[in-house]
């Protein structure tokens, strides 16, 4: 809870809703932990997309259409299935049905707070409601509790001070304080930390 409260304070402090879902699927802002870098321009900051899409909930769903579910969901799908030689199939990226989607009023896909409206109704026709309406439930794993307990010495040993001093990427002391924040139990860095163990792991095999 302390986490996601610490999350919606540096949300509640950005004065435009593109920088708030930008902070949302973000995890770094790199030039917190990489002094003197900054992002490159990419299209979340593209600022020709509020003429192209003035509506801010048609912009954030092409924005997912075109990095959130190409570089990650359909990643995951194609690597987890291709794993076990299993051939899978995404049929509501059927091109039809994504334009027919598009097309739909905003009151189809969200209405009285109730998401992904139009699926739901058909959903009800072939599926319990019970199944349904329930809390979501995704496939995560306990990172969390694996980086103090198992991966503890594994992920010491690639965030080292001084093995990130030698390579000048990225700010050690920052690195060092979320770690240890991170085992001392007063935070839950599991993902910002897995992004840097993720680049040191690559680059103790790579370089």
């Amino acid at each position: 809870m302390g986490d996601k409260l610490h999350k919606v304070a540096t949300v509640l402090k950005l004065d435009s809703a593109d920088a708030i879902y930008r902070r949302l699927v973000s995890h770094w802002e790199p030039s917190a932990i990489m002094p003197g870098v900054h992002e490159p321009p990419s299209i979340i900051e593209d600022k020709t997309l509020p003429p192209e899409f003035p509506d801010l909930l048609a912009r954030m769903q092409f924005l997912d259409l075109v990095t959130y579910l190409p570089d990650d969901i359909l990643t995951k799908v194609d690597r987890a299935s291709m794993a076990v030689a299993l051939e899978a199939r995404v049929p509501l990226l059927d091109h039809r049905v994504v334009e027919f989607s598009w097309r739909l009023p905003r009151s189809a896909k969200v209405r009285n707070r109730t998401t992904k409206w139009i699926l739901r109704q058909v959903l009800y026709r072939h599926v319990p409601r019970a199944l349904i309406e329930r809390p979501k439930m995704g496939f995560g794993i306990p990172l969390g509790e694996w980086l103090r307990g198992p991966l503890r010495d594994w992920a010491e040993a690639l965030l080292q001070e001084k093995r990130l001093r030698e390579a000048a990427l990225l700010d050690p002391q920052v690195v060092r304080r979320f770690w240890h924040e991170h085992l001392d139990g007063s935070r839950n860095w599991q993902y910002l930390l897995w992004d840097v163990l993720m680049l040191e792991a690559w680059r103790e095999r790579w370089t």
